[in-house]
């Protein structure tokens, strides 16, 4: 008798404590909470800060465009660039733009071949963020040229002029790395797209929406043909787009690594620059979502965890560059060239000291506070070393005109100008994706219909 009522006892389960995860969801919060929360925030009356944000945005993208046009009434002599200068801001801030887009493909493509669940709630916007930073990145190599309708001269075209592009050079491997970048990372944010918009589609509340968000999410219905489908495009995708986080920013430090000049001809650039991409990228993340996860009240969404795991990330790039940092005056040293070892001598102590010290502790130093849980927890700090992060990357080692400086910076007011419509119009973050790594979402949880000790 003992014995069967010790059988019929229900079994439950206990996880240790410390075994336990913070879940990617705070406060249990229902499948449809979510669905209101994330959609509300494009089905609500527009806040008075995305209109002062926009306007200010948009105000400075304009300048970028009249920059640009003045540039090519007048011609580059309205640059620093000068004979004695081998880049100059078109150039590196093509490749700052560049890697600032590298996060969003790691996030999505990388995270999710590696079944990294907390990347749903950050996935969406970090893709978006590499659309938006290419689009702004394709600008620099087209007014580099000089003569910007000639333009289409780099893709392969035939012409009656039997006039090919030089394959030898590094602007035409950019010109393919970035456009099949920029396809495949578009492709991809879309694909993840097409079961949220079906989301709005049936929300929407005006004939518009119900009509523009139903032509973009391609008849969804939420079939199990319809998420099969998905799931093996989605996969398809990802793997595609994980080559190209390292191929792509390879190809780009080539500008430079196939140089002559001393202190550029390197191998280590290649590694080097994809650790650095993906470690401004995260930085770039981290500025743009933690003010909207406030502003938004989405702090049961992008939680805590999310942000200790991004720090993470951050910590890991970040050591990976100063590994090449320290690399690169070993191999000056090693090499025995002394023309190499000048160079960087001149980095380190010579008149623009200040901004490679500046980079070193921003870059270096500042990240490894992510070693303390207590700095990853606190939202405010790690917000400023966010911003440490991709900000030493605009400094130069020679002196930009008004045309430099105000391109520059009007790119990040067309990226600002994009990303805030983008934050406006389309969910942020990826509803079914989030709904996916709830408990409700697991059969084999109480919470997803369980069986527990025979009772549900």
């Amino acid at each position: 008798m003992a014995e069967q009522l010790i059988r019929d006892v229900p079994i439950i389960p206990v996880t240790p404590p410390e075994l336990e995860r913070i879940p990617l969801v705070a406060h249990r919060r229902s499948l449809g909470w979510l669905s209101d929360t994330i959609a509300g925030i494009v089905e609500g009356k527009t806040p008075m800060w995305w209109k002062i944000s926009f306007a200010i945005a948009f105000t400075i993208m304009v300048v970028c465009f009249s920059c640009i046009t003045y540039l090519m009434a007048t011609g580059v002599g309205v640059w620093g660039l000068m004979v004695p200068v081998a880049w100059a801001w078109d150039i590196t801030n093509f490749v700052w733009w560049i890697g600032i887009g590298h996060a969003g493909t790691l996030i999505s493509a990388i995270l999710f071949l590696l079944r990294q669940r907390w990347r749903t709630s950050i996935n969406r916007a970090a893709e978006a963020m590499t659309i938006f930073a290419v689009i702004c990145a394709g600008i620099f190599p087209l007014i580099h040229i000089g003569r910007i309708w000639y333009g289409w001269w780099l893709l392969p075209i035939p012409n009656a002029n039997s006039i090919w592009p030089q394959f030898r050079s590094p602007l035409l491997w950019d010109v393919f790395a970035v456009s099949t970048y920029f396809t495949v990372s578009l492709l991809f944010w879309y694909m993840g797209l097409i079961p949220d918009l079906a989301t709005m589609r049936d929300r929407a509340r005006t004939k518009i929406r119900k009509i523009l968000y139903g032509l973009f999410a391609l008849g969804w219905t939420g079939s199990n043909r319809h998420w099969s489908n998905y799931e093996k495009a989605y996969l398809i995708l990802a793997g595609l787009s994980t080559p190209l986080v390292l191929s792509v920013h390879s190809v780009v430090s080539f500008d430079f690594a196939v140089s002559q000049l001393p202190g550029w001809h390197t191998t280590i650039f290649p590694p080097y620059f994809v650790a650095g991409a993906i470690f401004s990228g995260f930085g770039m993340v981290l500025t743009l979502v933690l003010p909207l996860r406030t502003l938004c009240k989405l702090q049961d969404v992008i939680t805590i965890r999310h942000i200790e795991l991004m720090g993470k990330v951050v910590l890991a790039t970040g050591s990976m560059v100063g590994y090449a940092y320290g690399m690169e005056f070993f191999i000056a040293w090693y090499g025995g060239n002394p023309y190499e070892l000048y160079a960087f001598k001149n980095r380190a102590f010579g008149p623009y000291w200040w901004a490679y010290w500046t980079m070193i502790s921003c870059n270096v130093i500042c990240p490894q506070l992510f070693w303390f849980k207590a700095v990853r927890s606190n939202v405010v700090i790690v917000f400023i070393i966010s911003i440490f992060v991709y900000i030493p990357s605009n400094c130069a080692y020679y002196s930009p005109t008004w045309v430099d400086i105000w391109t520059f910076i009007g790119t990040i007011g067309l990226f600002m100008t994009l990303f805030l419509l983008f934050q406006r119009f389309l969910p942020m973050i990826a509803i079914a994706e989030v709904k996916g790594v709830t408990p409700q979402a697991d059969p084999h949880h109480p919470l997803g219909g369980a069986k527990v000790g025979g009772h549900h």
